[in-house]
């Protein structure tokens, strides 16, 4: 993956609990990490094809690869924001095995404008 290709950034988020000046705990966004990504909208293309025919997979709408960062676990627990759009994480893989870049498949959530 070149980095000329990885043109979309992306912001990886949780949704943790966090204490206000006054003490209450309220729900907000935590970022976790700022990157560049390359962005893949759902489309009618072989790997798509592959993708959807799995029924776990068949709400996923958005393939993303990104670098790995260092001393970050992504998982399905997080989100990523990305041009104004927030996304679920569905499924997490190293891309090859090789611990250079992380492809995540992620579904769109409806109605939820940043």
């Amino acid at each position: 993956m070149s980095y000329g290709k990885m043109n979309s950034f992306i912001d990886i988020i949780s949704t943790d609990p966090i204490n206000d000046a006054e003490g209450f705990v309220i729900k907000g966004d935590n970022v976790i990490a700022s990157v560049r990504a390359y962005k893949e909208a759902r489309n009618t293309s072989a790997k798509w094809e592959r993708i959807i025919g799995n029924a776990a997979f068949s709400s996923v709408t958005m393939i993303f690869r990104f670098r790995k960062i260092p001393g970050v676990t992504v998982d399905t627990t997080l989100f990523i924001v990305c041009d104004d759009s927030r996304y679920n994480i569905v499924s997490v893989e190293d891309v090859r095995g090789r611990g250079m870049y992380i492809e995540v498949l992620a579904e769109n959530r409806e109605g939820t404008v940043m």
